[in-house]
């Protein structure tokens, strides 16, 4: 069997910026408030009417192709990671297909919300190393500004996220004990409506205690009400505390676990690239793992959380300043909606 690498990467995050102080505007909060419980500063969205998450995908995508010395013509497979597709289907794969002229190749969508994009490289690495494909783009892109609700109402969950999109490519490698160690996936979806947006979708309300005032009809009218889109039943939920808990415990475990099956030490890690879910949960994270300032990245306070591009977009970053170098041990780590988690150990 191959071993798989990260051949190059890409990141893209829109032109506009918007600081803690700019949602004052439209929300009753402060940057005082959204800074001591997330860490975050400033996010960027993505035009309107004129970026999409396919738009930014490609971006990050021409980044990650060129790095890796190949051509959008040689890509063999599509991974694409997104909670915030352009359309409720067809996915958004074959939409960056279409835009970046591919070939007629295979396009996965998957939706693992933050964990995303370390499940997308979880299955590409299965590809590589069975040798099915050779050049495997793996996107992970969020437009979440355009479902956000933007009133004090909403503002436990809009502070939180941003837009951008991050992409790898990649390829199998003859380096012996170098690229993608080993990937780590879990699920428990005891909790899954502790961090989920509820509609639309085909449940009817059918797993929550309060349920929408469905049109008395034979069939359909499940999907969306005008109803529905006033008291904000269409925008996402979640249960902060929950969350917060179930994070810090899993995090630490899925990283200890991929450290454990490569017979490597907590100490070994040069770089830990955790989802950028909230400054304090890596902070607790860190601090429970005796790892130093150096041995994490965290870009959250500028970009907030970009879900399923958190994850490429920081290690693209860390890369390109310098934090990452060859031989160096890597770890990604997510943890988010579902709940899913998992972790990806990568020797550089």
């Amino acid at each position: 069997m191959f071993q798989s690498k990260i051949a190059g990467m890409g990141y893209y995050v829109p032109k506009n910026v918007y600081t803690n102080n700019d949602l004052t505007r439209f929300m009753d909060t402060s940057d005082e408030w959204i800074q001591e419980r997330t860490g975050i500063k400033e996010r960027r969205y993505a035009d309107r009417l004129e970026e999409t998450t396919t738009t930014m995908a490609v971006e990050a995508a021409k980044i990650a192709i060129e790095r890796a010395k190949t051509t959008a013509q040689a890509i063999d497979f599509i991974i694409f990671a997104t909670l915030s597709p352009d359309y409720y289907f067809p996915g958004c794969g074959v939409l960056l297909q279409r835009e970046m002229g591919m070939k007629e190749i295979g396009a996965l969508d998957i939706r693992n919300q933050c964990s995303g994009f370390v499940y997308a490289l979880s299955i590409a690495d299965q590809f590589i190393k069975t040798g099915m494909y050779k050049n495997i783009l793996v996107v992970g892109s969020e437009k979440q500004s355009f479902a956000m609700d933007y009133s004090t109402r909403g503002r436990s969950v809009s502070v939180i996220f941003g837009d951008g999109a991050g992409a790898v490519v990649v390829q199998p490698t003859t380096e012996e004990g170098k690229g993608i160690l080993s990937t780590h996936l879990h699920a428990d979806g005891a909790d899954a409506e502790k961090l989920a947006m509820y509609y639309p979708g085909a449940s009817a309300g059918k797993w929550l205690e309060n349920k929408p005032n469905w049109p008395d009809k034979e069939l359909g009218d499940i999907f969306m009400t005008p109803e529905m889109l006033e008291d904000g039943s269409v925008t996402a939920h979640m249960d902060g505390q929950a969350v917060f808990k179930k994070a810090v415990v899993k995090f630490p475990e899925v990283i200890a676990e991929a450290l454990q099956k490569n017979n490597l030490q907590t100490g070994d890690i040069d770089m830990l690239i955790p989802h950028q879910a909230n400054l304090r949960i890596s902070q607790y994270v860190q601090k429970t793992l005796g790892l130093s300032d150096d041995q994490v990245f965290n870009n959250i306070q500028k970009y907030g959380n970009t879900t399923a591009a958190s994850v490429p977009i920081a290690l693209c970053e860390a890369w390109e300043q310098g934090k990452i170098k060859d031989g160096d041990l890597v770890c990604l780590a997510a943890f988010g909606a579902g709940f899913t988690w998992g972790s990806a150990l990568i020797r550089w």
